[in-house]
């Protein structure tokens, strides 16, 4: 098991402006789907997110899919939903992936199996996300299992989790924040951010309580492909607020050259988070569309190294 720090880590505990973004692996058992979207990323983030199951629709594992994005050079970010594990699998796959050499785990409590394509599936939901992260920096720093047995060779793990500043209530989000970093949480990845006048007020709630200086907070930043997709989003996707000028503007051009207006969105939208104080980096979910991630983090210039 690789004892050393994942880039990750490094870039962010080094002082630098991070930039990840999340690979959403195959319906199927083809490595080449991954290796496809490492090519795009590769070079141009520090680390990459594969999601777990997202929409409680199935795909390949993300341990798998990680193990893949590793072989082509990239830092991979595990996330792992407590929706399909008891703490007996849980605990087992961060074994896993530690012994694999995947040092990034993301804790998350997991969509609901209703929307996705197993709606009759059983949850299990044994751990929420919050406990989730307690158990895996128990495991790393204290070297035991939750049920109190020692860990035979303890996982190197750098533990994440999500934040909604955007979700209601919008007054227990920086408290329900506070108890993740209590929790173990050294790294946020946040919702999408559109509305950055709200995002400033969760903010300035961060860096009141201090926060931000125990946690590394990564802003989440979608690039928006349409003006059909930004009105869905506004409607449909829970903890979404895209104020109706992003919308309009999106309209106010032709179709074929809406992407292109998505990502001046996305650009401008991480210009203004680079001067948030108490940023330390963005994710961007460019769900499906791995091939606009180089195009924002040139226009933004945050080309790596």
């Amino acid at each position: 098991m690789s004892q050393t720090k994942s880039n990750l880590q490094t870039t962010l505990e080094a002082g630098k402006f991070a930039v990840t973004a999340e690979a959403g692996p195959p319906r199927g058992a083809k490595p080449e789907v991954v290796r496809e979207k490492a090519k795009i990323l590769k070079g141009f983030v520090d680390a990459c997110n594969v999601t777990d199951n997202q929409t409680s629709v199935v795909r390949m594992c993300s341990m798998a899919a990680c193990k893949i994005l590793q072989e082509e050079g990239l830092d991979a970010v595990m996330q792992m939903v407590c929706r399909d594990r008891n703490r007996i699998a849980a605990q087992s796959d961060i074994l896993g992936a530690a012994s694999l050499g995947i040092a990034n785990l993301l804790c998350l409590s997991g969509d609901h199996q209703v929307f996705g394509d197993h709606p009759q599936a059983k949850n299990v939901f044994d751990l929420d996300s919050i406990q989730l992260l307690k158990v895996a920096k128990t495991m790393r720093d204290e070297s035991k299992f939750a049920g109190g047995k020692d860990v035979d060779g303890p996982p190197a793990i750098f533990i994440g989790a999500v934040a909604n500043p955007f979700a209601d209530p919008f007054k227990i989000q920086v408290p329900r924040l506070a108890k993740k970093v209590a929790a173990g949480a050294q790294f946020i990845q946040t919702q999408c951010i559109f509305n950055l006048d709200k995002f400033e007020e969760f903010m300035k709630g961060v860096r009141d309580r201090g926060l931000d200086k125990k946690t590394y907070i990564l802003a989440g930043v979608i690039p928006l492909r349409s003006a059909t997709m930004a009105e869905y989003m506004a409607a449909k996707v829970a903890g979404t607020d895209i104020p109706i000028a992003y919308i309009e503007r999106l309209k106010g051009v032709e179709k074929k050259k809406q992407k292109q207006e998505g990502i001046k969105i996305a650009v401008e939208t991480i210009q203004k988070l680079k001067e948030v104080k108490g940023v330390r980096g963005v994710h961007i979910m460019a769900i499906e569309w791995e091939e606009a991630v180089p195009e924002i983090v040139q226009q933004a210039k945050l080309v790596r190294k």
